[in-house]
């Protein structure tokens, strides 16, 4: 037994109904071997990403990392975690962006606060809640701004935008010569570099 599985089951054992504060919550995750979210007392471990979703996250991210060199912005993927503050849960956006100095969790140096940008790459089992309950999450974030999400089966991109007056613009996108344009940062980037190298006949066999 693995000293990560040691102290899960404590916990676990621990706790007459299944409910973890998020202090039980960070403990089990500095010692787990594979990821997991928590939203207000329950943990939810995250499933495998495929070649196709690592590789369209690698893409924007790399893209838009060398965008924004040398100006007030970070691009983080996958490993930093987001902490949501007014619905208790902390979650790992497969893209973040941050504007300006990092807000860190009180007492942390892995989970900030106060990403503006997110992207999540879509997949058969969180597609609808990428859309809609996720979503909503993060709209509670207030420096947040804008939300894109990409389809990992065809070359589509959904581009929620914040306006001034705090309505939600969606703009979509599909095809190679496709232009994504970000309005929280000067940065664009075509759907054919956004999919550069993504195989979508070898995992829609699968």
């Amino acid at each position: 037994m693995t000293a990560s599985t040691e102290i899960r089951e404590e916990v676990i054992e621990s706790k007459a109904q299944p409910y973890y504060s998020p202090e039980e919550y960070l403990k089990l995750e500095e010692a787990a071997e594979f990821r997991s979210e928590y939203h207000d007392g329950k943990i939810i471990p995250m499933t495998g990403g495929t070649p196709n979703h690592n590789q369209i996250a690698l893409n924007l991210s790399g893209t838009l990392n060398f965008a924004t060199k040398g100006q007030p912005y970070r691009v983080f993927i996958n490993d930093l975690r987001l902490w949501i503050p007014s619905k208790r849960v902390y979650t790992y956006p497969d893209v973040m962006l941050v504007a300006g100095k990092l807000e860190f969790l009180e007492g942390r140096k892995d989970t900030i606060t106060n990403a503006v940008m997110v992207a999540e790459v879509l997949s058969p089992s969180t597609a609808d809640y990428d859309r809609g309950g996720k979503f909503k999450l993060f709209r509670s974030i207030p420096s947040f701004r804008e939300y894109v999400l990409i389809d990992q089966y065809e070359m589509h991109v959904e581009h929620f935008c914040k306006t001034d007056d705090h309505k939600w613009v969606l703009s979509e996108y599909d095809g190679a010569d496709a232009v994504l344009r970000l309005n929280c940062v000067e940065f664009e980037m075509s759907l054919g570099e956004i999919f550069d190298r993504v195989d979508f006949e070898s995992e829609s066999e699968e």
